[in-house]
């Protein structure tokens, strides 16, 4: 008889002890019950017991895999050669440790291939030991410098090899599941020459869905963390400010590399990895810099995927073990963080000193008036001294460029659908708020009282912009109108009460100043004028040409002068100088433009970009017959170093003498020989070119502003 081979089922299987394993499975289930209800309870604390419900109900709701509004690179694409920007002098240092994954890694290069960025970068991969083909691969990808671990080093010992190679001045770390955006890179650098001390700065990541995954971290007194943002609309306005944050996750995270170095790079005591973005954030900030949440570079990440999401396996395991090791090195510091539980949008601003609202008639635009330009640099001065600024619209509207804009220099707009009436905001975060300013007296009037009810601590600023009724006043001399007089004299009357009844007001001209300060003696009042960045002159006298108004028909005052410009003054100097040009620049309706339209006269329209104009025409001009305040148009040109030739009306409240910083006429003939004189004589136009360029300097820069709001806010 043949014997029939053994087979593994002849021999018996081990003895199970059972009653052992049942032990560690419930072991396992109650560590999972556990770690669930921490979360639960945490979110409940951070959200509120709607919000965690709401937050439950997203997680059973169907969704798509990926966001049609973006087209990310898909996985499953056959690999084929191709080429990412290289440079020999790169400043930035694309760091991308691998450990397989290789559809990943490549769908994560292809990416960085198609949107590229305007800055020098180089990308290194470094590969940590891949079980895969990784290696084979991506040695085919032009451009790319490929480093491999002789052993497997984990996350941190892979960056920090990647870091010792680089040659960048800046190193962004990104993860191998990530993949990029237009602006990526660019806006990431951005934060290390608009923000004061910065050390690093994050990207916003959503997930491959569109919902938003981090936008900056909050870390608390236990050193447990928050992800700020977590599944929420990636485009809510609460989301796209910049601000300062207590860690970036190191999915996407830029940082000076001298720093770096400075600072240890990657601390190894976390290996093989979690917990070292927090710790190089307070690293960074022990060493005196800023961690700046960036909502202009977007990533999308793939959570996950390099390091699982199982807390009690894996890579992942490490996350519960490295927390107590920050803890142990941090617990000095971490007394200053918020208390656990404490509600996130309190503890997101933790660090902040004080809390501002600031309510205008329209989101400021600076293309538009320069009222705008002048509030958007106080906001900005504003969070530079260490203020959270909230800002909302009276009709509550603005457009996602108007949100970039204003979040580029930190601040949360309050807009719809995002955020509810003023009054129902008051009611949930007035006794947030320091300081409120109302701008305007149309604004002012009817939320003052409003304000005082539900902000009762806060300071109240009345901006007044300029004085309505001072320009109405001023439009009915013009006019001979008993009717503008009259609702000159109630609009008196309204703005005079503002001011006895607000803490403080605000006028931006020396001669408002004054007239007030005789009105109402018992009323504090500050001069907070026009707010220019120093642009200084870029070309000369003789490569110039033309002349340039600048001003929309938004505000009367400027539809009179171009009428008398184009009435009275220019062709005056057309008639002695045919070839010089006339720009008009700002709103003019179009059913309007046919009545200014003549031979020499080119109307442009709103622009976006002033600088053309400013360094290529040879005079700005300002016949403004009426209004009051300070003149943008004015502050504008001289901060360039261009000569205005203007009426007395215009230099009101500029500190500018006549034939020294300015020219002055105020009739058509002597307008337009100031005009005509300037434009012949370059020593002449040196000598006010360079007068005004000071004035701005000493009247009319953030120092100047920055002094005043020093002095007047608590």
């Amino acid at each position: 008889m043949t014997a029939r081979p053994r087979s593994a089922t002849d021999n018996p299987p081990p003895c199970i002890n059972k009653e052992a394993t049942l032990t560690s499975t419930i072991s396992w289930r109650l560590k999972r019950l556990h770690y669930l209800l921490q979360r639960l309870g945490g979110s409940v604390a951070q959200r509120g017991l709607r919000g965690t419900m709401a937050r439950i109900a997203q997680e059973f709701r169907p969704r798509n895999t990926t966001d049609a509004s973006w087209q990310l690179e898909p996985l499953d694409t056959p690999f084929a050669p191709f080429a990412l920007p290289c440079s020999e002098t790169p400043r930035v240092s694309v760091i991308v440790p691998i450990h397989g994954k290789l559809p990943y890694t490549l769908a994560c290069l292809r990416s960085i291939a198609s949107h590229g960025a305007e800055a020098a970068f180089e990308v290194i991969v470094v590969d940590d030991a891949s079980p895969d083909e990784s290696v084979a691969v991506l040695g085919r990808v032009d451009g790319l410098r490929l480093l491999r671990n002789e052993r497997n080093l984990g996350f941190i010992g892979s960056c920090n090899a990647g870091a010792a190679a680089a040659r960048g001045a800046h190193l962004l770390f990104l993860n191998n599941d990530t993949q990029v955006t237009p602006g990526w890179l660019d806006r990431l650098l951005d934060c290390f020459t608009e923000e004061a001390a910065c050390g690093i700065a994050g990207s916003r990541l959503a997930y491959p869905d569109g919902r938003l995954q981090e936008a900056g971290g909050i870390v608390y007194a236990d050193g447990s963390a928050w992800n700020y943002g977590r599944f929420e609309d990636r485009d809510d306005p609460r989301f796209l400010y910049r601000r300062d944050a207590d860690y970036v996750s190191g999915a996407a995270l830029m940082i000076d590399a001298a720093l770096f170095r400075q600072v240890g790079g990657f601390d190894p005591r976390y290996t093989p990895a979690y917990c070292e973005d927090m710790d190089l954030a307070f690293a960074v900030r022990a060493a005196s810099h800023r961690v700046i949440y960036q909502p202009e570079s977007l990533v999308v990440h793939c959570e996950g995927i390099s390091s699982g999401v199982d807390p009690f396996a894996g890579v992942k395991q490490y996350q519960i073990a490295n927390r107590a090791t920050f803890v142990d090195k941090w617990q000095s510091v971490l007394q200053n963080q918020p208390a656990p539980r404490t509600p996130v949008e309190t503890a997101l601003h933790h660090d902040e000193r004080s809390h501002i609202l600031i309510v205008d008639a329209l989101t400021p635009d600076a293309a538009r008036d320069s009222g705008s330009l002048r509030l958007i640099n106080i906001m900005q001065l504003l969070r530079e001294l260490g203020w959270q600024v909230s800002f909302m619209a009276d009709n509550r509207k603005a457009t996602p460029e108007e949100i970039r804009r204003l979040g580029r220099v930190g601040v949360h707009v309050l807009c719809r659908p995002w955020s509810p009436t003023l009054a129902t905001w008051l009611h949930r975060e007035g006794a947030t708020l320091d300081a409120v300013m109302l701008c305007r007296h149309y604004v002012a009037g009817p939320n003052l009282g409003l304000v005082r009810r539900l902000a009762p601590r806060a300071m109240v600023l009345f901006d007044t912009v300029d004085l309505h009724f001072l320009r109405e006043q001023r439009a009915a001399e013009h006019a001979g109108s008993t009717a503008l007089a009259r609702q000159a004299e109630v609009s008196r009357q309204r703005e005079l009460a503002l001011i006895r009844a607000c803490d403080a007001s605000l006028v931006v001209s020396p001669v408002e100043l004054d007239m007030l300060r005789a009105e109402v003696p018992e009323a504090r009042v500050e001069l907070l004028s026009n707010v220019h960045e120093v642009h200084g002159r870029t070309t000369g006298f003789a490569e110039r040409s033309g002349l340039v108004f600048v001003g929309g028909f938004g505000h009367p005052p400027n539809e009179d002068a171009v009428r008398w410009l184009t009435s009275e003054i220019y062709p005056r100097i057309r008639a002695s100088q045919p070839d010089i040009a006339l720009h008009l620049v700002g709103d003019i309706p179009e059913d309007m433009r046919p009545q200014f339209a003549g031979a020499g006269v080119h109307i442009h329209g709103r622009v976006d970009d002033l600088d053309p104009w400013m360094a290529g025409c040879r005079i700005a001009l300002a016949p403004l017959r009426y209004g009051a305040g300070v003149k943008g148009k004015v502050n504008m040109a001289m901060s360039h170093g261009l000569p205005v030739v203007a009426t007395s009306m215009a230099a009101e409240g500029m500190y500018a003498v006549n034939g020294e910083t300015i020219l002055l006429g105020d009739d058509a003939g002597s307008f337009a020989a100031a005009v005509l004189r300037l434009y012949e004589d370059e020593t002449l136009w040196n000598r006010l070119s360079n007068a005004g360029l000071l004035n701005v300097q000493q009247y009319f820069s953030f120092e100047a502003a920055r002094k005043t709001l020093l002095h007047m806010l608590p």
